[in-house]
């Protein structure tokens, strides 16, 4: 069940004259009928947030609808590459940051996690040692696990698992390309796999997998990078494998 946020007519990386409509005001029109038709969520995801104001008004939603019995996950969309995105600023890190207090598991990339550990960024390749640092202490605030993806080590990707008393990771080959949306995919198949019972060590190798082998097809096929990643033909080896596992 979507939640729309906003729509839009391509994603704002890499494209100009995109045309946006935003559907703030009708977050919470959409909060306050499902919630008078007594609905039930056995999982709440989020992802990118546009304002100030989508954030509380997705803390409340969360406060509304989670139980004992669900997941929230969020990934806290808000950086790369060392710097915020144009559409966030301190502020709304802030927020961010409050929001993710809430969650049962979060998946930062390594700038988001420099900002919600309030850690120097020096770059993706950082020690898993460092990582476990940052991890803790974010997991101090509130969150339950963190999951910081796209660490570098050589010709490896990393994706580190952390919660209070345990630590995990799980490797896989770096493609020699970048295409956007990984981190989405990566997010919502992880989503997919806790929520059907699968634990974090398991939905991140089942994500990381997927993932990779979505980028390899994907340049193989020559999709242009900005156009995303072309995963709709491994749903259903997807499918099979949450399945098995």
């Amino acid at each position: 069940v979507a939640l729309p946020t906003a729509l839009l007519s391509t994603h704002t990386g890499g494209f100009d004259g995109y045309v946006v409509r935003d559907l703030t005001g009708e977050m919470k029109q959409f909060a306050e009928h499902w919630k008078k038709l007594h609905l039930k969520f056995d999982c709440i995801y989020t992802g990118f947030l546009g304002s100030e104001k989508q954030i509380d008004i997705v803390k409340s939603f969360i406060a509304d609808f989670k139980t004992d019995k669900n997941i929230v996950l969020i990934d806290p969309v808000m950086a790369d590459n060392g710097k915020i995105y144009s559409t966030y600023d301190a502020k709304m890190c802030e927020k961010m940051k409050a929001l993710t207090a809430v969650a049962d598991v979060i998946t930062p990339n390594v700038t988001e996690a420099c900002i919600l550990s309030e850690t120097e960024y020096k770059g993706e390749n950082i020690s898993l040692k460092n990582a476990e640092m940052m991890g803790k202490k974010i997991v101090s605030h509130g969150a339950k696990t963190v999951v910081i993806t796209g660490i570098r080590e050589n010709d490896n990707v990393v994706n580190f698992i952390c919660a209070k008393d345990f630590c995990d990771f799980v490797k896989i080959k770096a493609a020699p390309i970048y295409y956007s949306g990984t981190g989405d995919v990566f997010a919502s198949v992880l989503c997919g796999a806790l929520t059907n019972g699968k634990d974090i060590t398991q939905s991140v190798k089942i994500s990381s997998d997927f993932v990779e082998k979505c980028v390899l097809y994907s340049k193989k096929c020559g999709i242009y990078p900005n156009e995303g990643v072309g995963f709709e033909k491994f749903l259903g080896d997807l499918v099979n494998t949450i399945e098995k596992e």
